[in-house]
């Protein structure tokens, strides 16, 4: 299934990888980008990486497939009707709830994407500026991010919230923010390994605790994958891992009392009109498990592209 997949969407793309001349150059690594209807496919040295969605028929921005070297697939596929669980997991995705009781993590709440500028290179820059909406369907955040995308298949998601109304209260949720849905066979409850940046293993000990880094690693097609999210030392408190055996993966700053299972300990976040929070997460795809995956290395590649 996830074979059959991989090839339509890379002939939908109508970019399938292609083999250079033995006697040509060879030529640095270089992410690049393909506009397509709906939004754009983003290439690492001519091979399909992933798809931005950002079409306004969809309730947020994301990027779905997500594709490890070779050419595995390490997202659950949209609609999968054998995974039907939670349908608002889509990709890799940037939402939360409970902002101003709006619920746009469930997808109660639009998130509009206004404006995409993308620039080729190493690394790879995709700017974004989206609508959080109200219920009156005006926007009560404003969202601008720039996704770098590394030819190692590190991605840096750079957020800046701003609130657009007098006030914009981020309430304690454990439904947030930075995540992404692994394929099923990548499951924790079929297999699949989880461990952190300071030794804990397993989503029971994972799930809740804030940590450099935290690896999701499975089979895909016969081989292991994984994918790492990582925590910036610079945002405004340590991000907490939502981190599940069903496949969902993420990491937030908005779940204090949440993933502590404790509400004397919520924090929630105010922003008062025109006053801004910034938030930097990475996630890196790579092939085996989190040492085969270089992810202590690929962790400190994040942190010096963030200086």
């Amino acid at each position: 299934m996830i074979r059959s997949l991989r090839w339509m969407f890379l002939l939908a793309w109508g970019v399938l990888a292609w083999s250079a001349p033995v006697f040509a150059e060879a030529q640095p690594a270089k992410v690049t980008f393909k506009e397509m209807d709906g939004g754009l496919a983003v290439l690492v040295d001519g091979e399909a990486f992933t798809f931005l969605h950002t079409g306004p028929e969809w309730a947020k921005p994301f990027l779905s497939p997500v594709i490890a070297p070779g050419g595995a697939i390490v997202t659950r596929p949209i609609g999968d009707p054998e995974d039907k669980d939670h349908p608002h997991h889509k990709g890799i995705w940037f939402s939360v709830d409970e902002v101003n009781e709006i619920k746009f993590w469930a997808e109660a709440g639009k998130i509009l994407n206004i404006k995409v500028e993308a620039v080729e290179g190493n690394p790879a820059k995709i700017k974004l500026k989206n609508h959080w909406l109200g219920k009156d369907e005006l926007p009560i955040v404003v969202e601008t991010t720039t996704i770098s995308i590394f030819p190692s298949r590190l991605v840096i998601y750079d957020a800046t919230f701003t609130a657009a109304v007098p006030k914009v209260t981020f309430e304690d949720t454990k439904e947030g923010l930075f995540g992404i849905r692994v394929a099923t066979t990548m499951r924790e409850k079929v297999g699949g390994i989880v461990v952190n940046a300071e030794g804990k293993q397993g989503t029971k000990e994972c799930w809740g605790r804030p940590s450099k880094w935290v690896d999701y690693t499975g089979p895909v097609d016969g081989k292991n994958y994984g994918v790492a999210i990582m925590d910036h030392p610079a945002n405004f408190r340590p991000s907490r891992y939502h981190v599940r055996d069903y496949g969902l993966f993420s990491v937030s700053p908005f779940g204090e009392g949440a993933y502590q299972e404790d509400k004397k300990k919520s924090q929630p976040v105010t922003l008062e009109s025109g006053q801004s929070l910034r938030l930097r997460y990475g996630l890196h795809v790579h092939a085996g498990n989190a040492t085969e995956g270089k992810v202590a290395e690929a962790y400190e590649q994040f942190l010096n592209a963030t200086k």
